[in-house]
């Protein structure tokens, strides 16, 4: 095994409502079974499993990464106009504000929110559901890059992602290809992930 392990940074449990069916004791003991020294859990939207899966970690022996993949609104996270928002991966976050004034439809945040509270936060362009996967589908390469930068400069050199992941979907594979070209345009580090909704393929 490499003295640099894969681990898990995009996975949702059995509390990402109707959409994850990872329990956290389950999790836990299947990144400890292959190697694994940390795994994160990054539920849409919530963090209601994040003392069960850290718990679960702890007696496992890994450590456990606390996160959320949480909703962006662009036009702002009180805005109740339109539906408007885009997914984004958070290393420890802002959940509660996201609830408190940001819910409608789903839990958001906004970009003036995030650059508050951005300190001590690692982040990721997130799935295909992203801001910046979703501007390069569009064609809007240019956009897509602006939103890096955005984001970059939000959290802090070395703190910003590009998120590229391996599926079947036939998009990925144009997204995949720009973010690796922009990390090298940029200067933004990449991460491959997998947005683990499930412990095994059936």
């Amino acid at each position: 095994m490499s003295d640099k392990p894969f681990v898990h940074l995009h996975v949702h449990t059995e509390y990402s409502l109707l959409d994850g069916a990872n329990k956290c004791s389950a999790l836990a003991a299947a990144a400890q079974e292959m190697g694994m020294d940390s795994v994160a859990i990054t539920d849409h939207g919530v963090m209601f499993g994040c003392v069960e899966f850290y718990n679960a970690c702890n007696a496992a022996g890994v450590k456990p990464i606390l996160g959320c993949e949480v909703y962006v609104d662009p036009n702002g996270h009180t805005c109740r106009e339109g539906k408007g928002q885009n997914h984004l991966i958070l290393l420890v976050q802002l959940d509660s504000m996201a609830y408190v004034d940001g819910f409608y439809y789903k839990p958001r945040i906004d970009h003036d929110l995030l650059a508050r509270y951005s300190k001590g936060l690692i982040c990721s362009s997130a799935c295909l559901g992203g801001e910046i996967p979703q501007l390069i589908m569009s064609g809007d390469i240019e956009g897509a890059e602006r939103r890096a930068g955005m984001y970059s400069d939000i959290m802090g050199k070395g703190n910003f992602f590009l998120e590229v992941q391996s599926n079947s979907i036939p998009e990925q594979a144009l997204v995949n290809k720009t973010l690796v070209e922009m990390s090298e345009t940029l200067d933004l580090p990449l991460i491959a992930t997998n947005a683990s909704h499930y412990m095994k393929q059936n």
